[in-house]
């Protein structure tokens, strides 16, 4: 009989203290005598549960459903699942950290998340080594109840392991992983992948006229006192002098959020320059119908912050709003996002590949912020490949973020897009993107004014890694560093053919081919966000593309090449 046996066998005769004492002693021997105090071995229909611990921790089974509840907050309840079932689940509730071992295992759920944690700490999911693991969710109809995700989460994640982890959403409003706080992930193989349908769509933004193709009725919005009435901003402008004290305006305003019609003119798909004397941003358009971000607004054409005509003729009618743009930008309900976390979310190496599918649907989403330090990262999203609500940074991961129809990369930190229509002073703000190292491919594929790296007019900060983005931006001009925020050299070259699956070369003056990246798509003119370590300070250098060749002289650390 091993220690660790000896152990298990005396355990139950002891009281609590006793059995902290014996786990002390095996922990100093070196012993692994609570590797699992419980293992879940999933068949078919069914599960057969092993428990070790049974002081403090309940569980109950019904065919492959298995809950248990730990009420342990000193000792970390380690759990082994293994085996196969198309239509099981683990509901697990802790008090204290826990560790979950996937070995082996391939769990599908027909409803709710086939891993369900209500934890209260952090809870580590492991894939053990040589292992290859899958989760697959085909519904999440019960919402309500957290479970619309493959991996559910009410407290911290961390995802690691030298093993495989696959991770599938079928089922429509379900994602990859969801938590309530912070993921990270650290040595995995991790790959994402949702395919469902959103649940619902619901109103957003300022309301106004339906138009061709958007969903706001009544001429107002859900959140009237952003927009309403007939949005026409622009044929208003200036808020009307003793008439109307709101935000929402009135004739000659017809309604319309912010109505100064220099916030931004609509969107520079109608080749609309920067008009001399009439905008101050870098928007272009038609400045005379409204200004702001188009994609805040709806209406005829966007009320509210919105504006001009977004998104000129170009019909897409799933996000902004059918014929060009008419109607409020669309919120969806339960949206198939990848890796979705209301806190940051961390990632410190490993191979993490995550795919998405509809529209809405994020790859990687940290509404506190996103920290790339290692690894290897594929993103492809129909939305945002990566995105925040607070800073991004690269550190040193190597990152390939592709977004189908929105920005490859999205930060959108508080006040930070006022800040480029005379808000908040810039340096009292947090940048919104910084790159210290790595690799950062950042690449959107629909042109203006969608970007590779968009940042909201918030600081960009640069301080060294290898990047090219591809985008479009507004104008022909998306978000870039400042000759203070560039700390290692950089270019923004403006205007460059992108030829699908034709390299793009970098060489030096001396003829050295100093990069070289393949974009698996084609823009006629992107405006891309160059860095190199090799980039020197009033060097010239040659870009050269299928057709297309410029050359350039990096005359100030951030300089702009047309």
């Amino acid at each position: 009989m091993t220690f660790c046996d000896f152990v298990r066998l005396i355990s139950n005769n002891f009281n609590n203290n006793m059995k902290k004492m014996l786990l002390l002693l095996s922990l100093m021997m070196g012993s692994m005598c609570y590797a699992e105090d419980i293992t879940i071995h999933y068949k078919g229909a069914t599960a057969k549960v092993e428990q070790t611990l049974k002081d403090s921790v309940s569980v109950s089974v019904d065919g492959a459903q298995v809950n248990i509840e730990s009420q342990y907050k000193d000792h970390k309840l380690t759990l082994r699942l293994t085996g196969k079932s198309n239509d099981g689940q683990l509901n697990l509730k802790t008090a204290g950290k826990a560790k979950i071992k996937l070995d082996g295992l391939t769990l599908t759920s027909q409803e709710g998340a086939p891993i369900n944690l209500k934890n209260k700490k952090k809870v580590e999911i492991v894939a053990t080594k040589g292992t290859e693991n899958t989760l697959t969710i085909t519904a999440c109809n019960d919402t309500a109840n957290h479970k619309a995700a493959t991996i559910w989460a009410k407290d911290k994640l961390l995802l690691s392991g030298t093993g495989t982890l696959n991770v599938i959403a079928t089922g429509d409003g379900c994602r990859g992983i969801k938590t309530k706080k912070d993921i990270t992930i650290e040595e995995l193989t991790l790959n994402v992948t949702t395919t469902g349908d959103n649940l619902g769509e619901k109103p957003f933004g300022m309301g106004g006229f339906p138009g061709f193709g958007g969903d706001m009725p009544d001429f107002g919005g859900e959140r009237p006192d952003f927009g309403g009435g007939f949005p026409m901003p622009g044929f208003g402008g200036m808020r009307p002098e003793g008439n109307d004290t709101t935000r929402r305006g009135r004739f000659p305003g017809f309604g319309g959020g912010m109505p100064f019609p220099g916030f931004g003119g609509g969107r520079p798909d109608f080749e609309g320059m920067r008009p001399e004397g009439n905008d101050s941003t870098r928007r272009g358009g038609f400045p005379g119908f409204g200004g702001g971000r188009p994609d805040f607004g709806g209406g005829f054409p966007m009320g509210g912050f919105g504006g001009g005509f977004p998104g000129g003729f170009e019909n897409d009618s799933t996000e902004e709003g059918g014929f060009g743009g008419f109607g409020g930008k669309h919120k969806y309900v339960a949206s198939t996002k990848g890796i979705a976390s209301k806190g940051k979310i961390i990632i410190n190496s490993g191979n993490v590949t995550v795919r998405t599918s509809t529209p809405g649907a994020e790859g990687i989403e940290g509404k506190d912020g996103v920290v790339l330090n290692g690894g290897n990262i594929d993103v492809l999203a129909t939305d945002d490949a990566i995105n925040a609500n607070n800073t991004i940074e690269f550190n040193g991961a190597h990152v390939v973020a592709r977004s189908k129809g929105n920005d490859a990369v999205d930060s959108n930190p508080k006040g930070g897009f006022f800040m480029g229509l005379g808000g908040n002073n810039q340096q009292e703000q947090d940048p919104a993107i910084v790159i210290r190292g790595g690799t950062v491919y950042a690449w959107s594929q629909v042109g203006s004014p969608e970007e590779g790296l968009d940042g909201d007019f918030a600081p960009f900060v640069i301080e060294g890694g290898t990047i090219f983005s591809v985008g479009g931006g507004m104008g022909e001009m998306p978000s870039v560093p400042t000759n203070e925020t560039a700390r290692q050299t950089t270019a923004l070259l403006i205007g460059i053919n992108i030829a699908k699956d034709e390299p793009v070369n970098i060489y030096d003056e001396n003829g050295k081919l100093i990069l070289t990246v393949t974009i698996p798509f084609s823009m006629r003119r992107s405006a891309s966000l160059v860095g190199s370590p090799d980039f020197k300070l009033g060097n010239t250098y040659t870009v050269k593309t299928k057709g297309y060749e410029k050359t350039f002289t990096l005359n100030d650390p951030f300089t702009a090449v047309r």
